[in-house]
């Protein structure tokens, strides 16, 4: 499925692009802060995030023992130093969160998660069949529609060029992604690459279309609205390529340097180089306003990790880091610091690009949420028990969360949230009041502790 027809054919006949709506302002061309969208970045890696790591180094003895023992935690990141995996965003600290202690044991945990931990389900690796709901970036990007609805970039498993992918637009439907940086760079920037193809798909589509309406008078039943949702499909996708087209202009002078993206971006590229690649195309799709919603897989437990600092030219499995196994004299340990500090390095440069970009009176940060996550848990074989994240929020976020360490008690005690209650508290917050999103934890239901809703301390009043 690499080429743009074959790309275009799938999405045409999927369950359909966001709609534009009433948030949609392709430039952030508003009058005012509320005027803009909000906007959203899930990193997902693989080999687990192991959650003493991302403890603070300058806690009192008795707040060490409270969060080694999985108590009920909460201070001021202000008041204290980083760890060293996060050190690089210390300019960037007042606006950061540390949540420890969700668990995710509703989706599948181990070596990979396929599209669970993002949709809160049970998946047989990630059969069609047992994908029960759409996932939580894909629920954002309806509240914040834009041109591309929602983007999936992908260096899971070693792929290249459009590929299935990890996020699920509807239920029993595979998403797609962009599995390298060149090909998500000719493709996501075609209006201004290639217009002229642009153009083509858009004779195309009118082609199509013409086609299904025909054949929409001559069915009925189930038949009939699968054909009239395929039409309704095909009209918003040709609104889209006709914005695409008038942003252009706009576009050419905020995309990346394509002199960059080649040079670091081609199969023989360090992982490192290919990964920052495809940072500054996800900071860019952004800025343009191409999409409000993006998902980066920056790795898995397939991927093989190049050009990291001292092992530049070793290929190391993250299978093999994650089953403690040491590379030119350098320990596992050691090993995954230099990713993980690679990783938040990632985010530094979104952070960066977006807090560079003005947006009404502030920047584009001040609306967005850059999001680091484990896709399997809290180890290289995890169960679930904790989820990690590390939350990077402007300060018009909705939910109050930045400049804080947060700690909930452990799995199976009161008080405990799990990603159910954390992706609840995402949506309640940006005007979706569903009860609560995701699949329940099995402990939680055996012990009768309630697990349903958002985390109310983290809603706005």
């Amino acid at each position: 499925m690499n080429s743009r027809r074959s790309f275009l054919k799938a999405s045409m006949l999927g369950a359909g692009v966001c709609a534009f709506g009433p948030s949609f302002d392709a430039l952030g061309a508003g009058a005012g802060g509320n005027s803009f969208p909000k906007r959203f970045v899930f990193m997902r890696v693989g080999n687990g995030v192991w959650p003493e790591k991302l403890s603070l180094p300058t806690f009192s003895d008795d707040l060490k023992e409270k969060d080694a023992n999985k108590q009920a935690l909460e201070v001021d990141l202000g008041k204290h130093e980083l760890p060293d995996y996060l050190t690089c965003l210390n300019d960037h600290k007042e606006h950061m969160a540390i949540l420890q202690g969700m668990s995710s044991r509703m989706s599948p945990n181990g070596h990979h998660s396929y599209q669970g931990v993002m949709g809160l389900f049970k998946t047989n690796e990630g059969a069609v069949s047992t994908l029960k709901r759409a996932s939580i970036d894909y629920e954002l990007a309806k509240l914040f529609p834009s041109p591309l609805g929602h983007v999936e970039l992908s260096f899971a498993s070693e792929r290249k060029g459009i590929v299935d992918g990890w996020s699920v637009p509807a239920p029993y439907q595979k998403n797609f992604c962009y599995a390298d940086p060149i090909t998500a760079y000719n493709n996501l920037f075609q209006c201004v690459l290639d217009p002229e193809s642009l153009k083509l798909d858009i004779e195309m589509f009118d082609h199509i279309r013409k086609t299904e309406i025909r054949e929409v008078a001559s069915v009925r039943g189930a038949d009939k609205l699968a054909q009239e949702n395929h039409v309704r499909t095909l009209d918003s996708i040709r609104k889209r390529n006709d914005e695409l087209l008038k942003m252009s202009g706009k576009i050419a002078s905020l995309m990346p340097d394509r002199e960059m993206v080649y040079a670091n971006g081609h199969d023989g590229a360090f992982s490192v180089d290919r990964q920052r690649a495809m940072a500054e195309i996800l900071a860019s799709i952004l800025v343009t306003g191409l999409t409000n919603v993006v998902t980066y897989t920056i790795d898995n437990l397939d991927f093989h990790q190049t050009g990291l600092p001292g092992l530049e030219q070793s290929r190391i499995h993250n299978h093999t880091i994650g089953h403690g196994e040491s590379v030119q004299g350098v320990d596992a340990g050691e090993i995954r610091k230099r990713v993980r500090v690679h990783h938040f390095n990632l985010m530094k440069t979104i952070v960066d690009r977006l807090k560079a970009h003005p947006e009404g009176s502030g920047t584009m940060f001040d609306n967005t949420m850059v999001m680091y996550f484990p896709e399997g848990g809290e180890k290289h074989h995890g169960n679930g028990i904790e989820s990690p994240w590390v939350v990077m929020a402007g300060k018009n976020c909705n939910l109050d969360i930045v400049g804080r360490y947060v700690r909930f008690p452990a799995l199976g005690t009161e008080g405990h949230q799990t990603l159910g209650n954390w992706y609840t508290s995402l949506l309640n917050a940006h005007g979706n009041p569903i009860k609560h999103y995701g699949d329940l934890d099995p402990t939680m239901t055996r012990m009768k502790l309630p697990q349903e809703g958002a985390i109310k301390r983290f809603l706005r009043a």
